[in-house]
């Protein structure tokens, strides 16, 4: 078959061969038998009676190393590869190993990967819709469910997606072994599983995200709004004290302002709408000599353009003035609510003084219709967490089934929430998910995949890296490995991700791409990607992709087997639904 090499060059030699040979051997793996050396190569390109072959590594004492010191010389023999060392690519001597899928090229041959290389780091899915992916990662999923006599009880594998369609796949897990569950949470669920997500929980980061913080100094009223939440949630005499105080403050810098009487009046009453107790709001009854005034009543202009009863105002309003008390202003976690959070809100627009800046105050009033708004939509329940909890308990409500069950897939589904507020809810919950990791005392203890479909969603490069200084993706894929956090990114549009988190991953399994902007993004954004893989994938049937990265020997082509149950993501059927036999 193989007669002579003809050339060698830095990456790849030119084989000529027996002009009869009728056998495909493109992407074929051959060895350079050089005395000791033994070179594997890859059939590139075929031209007639001539072979263009790259070189992919060295076996040594029977192991497979990647990449080449030594070229083999221009006499060495050339042979096909065999059973043995196939087995060693494939990954048949790890028995830490689980399998990916079938090589289409020696006959449907499994191929294995170590677990730990790929379920330790990073992996990206790419791919055209209806190139397989979802069922691609469906079926290896499975796999891992699926290995004989090893049983994944502690993994923890978090799916994000806009639909449910992971759910057929997964929902029947017991069935592998009665030690398996499987959760799904979505908006419209009943009291177990319905996404939610506790308030105090969340940083000023967090609420950042939630409410589109446009501007650096919206971070300050935040911090603002959670020290005065945890001090009213309390609910206790110093809390009322404390708001007396802020709400006679406020007042009274307005009071003593140069602006006329009528302006004075309506700031004040926009103060007191806005917040107010028992003892300052605009209905209470304000004693005076002899009698007593309603307190909108004291606000009365007389003839000569000034307050009737200003002594009367300074008077009362100063008794809640408290500049003596040393106030808390510490956040500290308690059980509160979205309607607390809009009364904190209101009263750290008050005490900051915004009233009297006017740009300050429009960028304050945005968080207030953003808090507002959020507060009266179909969202808020989302953030009505039954108890309090901890952050390790938290993770706990998520993962356990029961008192005494444990799921490994827990699968959140966003469908019915918008993408801009999808993608805040999936930033929050992987920044307290990135915390509990590191929390972890022993680092590692407890590894977590994040599996982001439609991850051209989710992973953008955002304002958040302007405002807050990082984005929280880009935190997880650069610290996250470190702690056993892992990241997978599904997704077709890949130009749409952020580049310093592809950067980061480690494996890839890349689907049928055809949008040459998609193809141009990977071929210069995907870490060792050569010119042979995306000529590839371009030829490639659904289900079929090349996988290569940490988890493999070599690029290798991979053949997913269909996954069982299978997933619900294929199109729907035109024909049974717009047809019908007339003639019946």
């Amino acid at each position: 078959m193989f007669k002579e090499i003809t050339a060698i060059s830095k990456n790849y030699a030119m084989v000529r061969i027996d002009g009869t040979v009728s056998d495909d051997l493109l992407n074929m793996n051959v060895i350079f038998e050089d005395g000791t050396k033994k070179i594997l190569g890859e059939v590139e390109e075929v031209d007639k009676d001539q072979l263009k072959i790259s070189f992919l590594g060295e076996f040594i004492n029977g192991k497979f190393l990647g990449g080449i010191i030594r070229k083999p010389s221009l006499t060495s023999k050339i042979r096909m590869i065999n059973q043995e060392e196939l087995g060693e690519l494939v990954g048949d001597n790890d028995d830490k190993s689980m399998v990916l899928g079938l090589s289409p090229l020696y006959n449907n041959y499994p191929i294995k990967i170590n677990i730990d290389e790929m379920w330790s780091n990073h992996s990206a899915i790419f791919g055209n819709t209806g190139s397989g992916k979802t069922y691609g990662v469906s079926r290896y999923v499975q796999n891992l469910f699926t290995i004989p006599d090893k049983i994944p009880f502690n993994s923890n594998i978090f799916i994000f997606n806009n639909t449910d369609e992971y759910d057929n796949a997964f929902k029947s897990i017991n069935n592998y072994n009665i030690n398996f569950n499987y959760k799904m949470y979505s908006i419209n669920g009943d009291d177990n599983s319905c996404i939610r997500l506790p308030l105090w929980l969340l940083s000023v980061d967090d609420y950042a995200n939630l409410l589109d913080v446009t501007e650096y100094s919206q971070l300050a009223i935040i911090e603002k709004m959670l020290s005065l939440v945890s001090a009213f949630a309390k609910k206790d005499e110093e809390s009322k004290r404390y708001q007396n105080h802020l709400i006679a403050s406020a007042i009274t810098s307005v009071l003593y302002t140069n602006q006329t009487p009528g302006r004075i009046r309506d700031q004040i009453f926009q103060i007191l709408e806005s917040c107010h107790t028992e003892e300052l709001n605009l209905d209470v009854e304000v004693p005076g000599v002899g009698y007593t005034r309603q307190f909108r009543k004291c606000f009365e202009i007389d003839s000569k353009g000034e307050f009737a009863e200003r002594v009367l105002i300074a008077e009362y309003i100063q008794k809640f003035v408290d500049n003596n008390t040393i106030w808390n202003e510490d956040y500290v976690p308690i059980y509160f609510t979205l309607s607390d959070l809009e009364v904190a809100l209101n009263f750290t627009l008050i005490s900051e003084g915004l009233l009297l800046n006017e740009k300050s105050y429009s960028e304050a009033m945005a968080l207030k219709v953003r808090l507002h708004t959020l507060n009266n939509s179909s969202y808020k329940k989302i953030f009505d967490y039954p108890r309090f909890v901890n952050m390790n308990e938290f993770i706990t409500d998520i993962i356990m089934v029961g008192q005494n069950k444990r799921a490994q897939i827990i699968n959140f589904v966003l469908e019915d929430i918008d993408d801009r507020f999808a993608k805040a809810i999936v930033k929050v919950y992987c920044r307290i998910v990135f915390k509990f990791s590191k929390s972890l005392k022993e680092r590692g203890a407890m590894p977590i995949h994040l599996m982001l479909e439609e991850a051209h969603r989710y992973v953008q490069r955002d304002n958040d890296v302007n405002i807050l200084g990082y984005n929280m993706f880009e935190r997880i894929a650069k610290e996250g490995r470190k702690f056993g956090l892992v990241l997978d990114l599904i997704t077709q549009r890949p130009t749409e991700l952020s580049e310093a988190v592809i950067s980061q991953c480690s494996n890839f399994l890349i689907f049928k791409i055809t949008h040459p902007t998609d193809l141009e993004y990977i071929r210069k954004m995907v870490p060792n990607i050569s010119a042979d893989v995306i000529e590839k994938q371009k030829a490639l049937q659904s289900g079929t992709c090349v996988a290569f990265g940490r988890m493999m020997k070599i690029p290798m082509i991979v053949k997913m087997e269909l996954p069982n149950p299978e997933p619900r993501s294929s199109n729907a059927s035109i024909y049974n639904k717009w047809m019908i036999d007339w003639k019946k």
